[in-house]
């Protein structure tokens, strides 16, 4: 009895952290999905906009110019439409993801047996977001920050503990979350990075949101050891209070500005 109680009080602990879709305004709509070679194939992004607004959502394109309210990223969920090979029939789910890519809801899977491709995705997809309009969503006003949010929300499958820097294990490491006093950066700007704590530092995420840049700490808070696209260098908080990632390729020199927000 006492472990049945116990178990009770845990999973109902675990719920209590699980976040619902009604504490996100709005959701952002791909143009192209992994099963698919070209932007808004099939149709396949407007359809799942059109659903996300039949079903009470805000919906905006990921090239569409954001609402002045929604400058933080995390007040938004991203929409991924899966498919689920079978034989003779076509099969799609949604899902919807926070800004660290945690799923917070997955849909039922849609079927269909059209055998015209642009026919069978409408009609799976309709089919898939069925389920969705059962939620009968409705915002409840309370975004979620991105500190308060749970360490369990991180994106796992993206995270630094399985990487290993040689260089990184020479250099003293400061403390955690240790970030240098740096100016406000344009929230709008299109190329803005979010910085996402990990055990080692940070790593910088795109709005998809897609890790962009690796980040470990060392003694100074202006600097970090930074890998970005297999390719390893310093982050560096320069005079003009801008951060610039700076590495050696064909044996010059290349500095590049990053605009990120911690």
């Amino acid at each position: 009895m006492k472990i049945k109680l116990l178990l009770t009080a845990f999973l109902c602990s675990v719920i209590g952290f699980a976040q619902s879709v009604n504490d996100y305004r709005a959701v952002i709509v791909p143009l192209r999905y992994d099963f698919i070679k070209t932007d808004n194939q099939y149709r396949l992004a407007t359809l799942t906009k059109s659903n996300l607004l039949k079903a009470g959502f805000e919906a905006y394109y990921t090239n569409e110019q954001l609402p002045d309210g929604l400058t933080d990223r995390c007040q938004v969920l991203y929409v991924d439409v899966k498919k689920d090979n079978a034989f003779l029939v076509t099969k799609l789910f949604v899902e919807l993801k926070d800004c660290y890519g945690q799923v917070i809801y997955t849909s039922e899977v849609g079927k269909s047996r059209e055998k015209e491709y642009e026919v069978a995705y409408r009609e799976s997809l309709d089919n898939a977001f069925k389920s969705i309009y059962a939620l009968h969503y409705k915002y409840s006003g309370k975004s979620v920050a991105p500190s308060k949010l749970p360490v369990a929300q991180k994106n796992t499958a993206e995270t630094l503990a399985a990487t290993v820097v040689p260089a990184a294990a020479a250099v003293k490491v400061a403390p955690a979350n240790t970030v240098a006093a740096t100016p406000s950066p344009d929230l709008k700007d299109p190329n803005l990075l979010y910085a996402q704590p990990t055990e080692s530092g940070y790593q910088l995420i795109d709005k998809t949101p897609k890790v962009v840049m690796k980040l470990f700490k060392t003694s100074q808070p202006n600097v970090y050891i930074a890998t970005k696209d297999n390719v390893q260098g310093s982050l560096i908080l320069k005079e003009d209070g801008q951060w610039y990632f700076e590495s050696y390729q064909n044996d010059k020199l290349v500095s590049e500005k990053i605009v990120v927000k911690f």
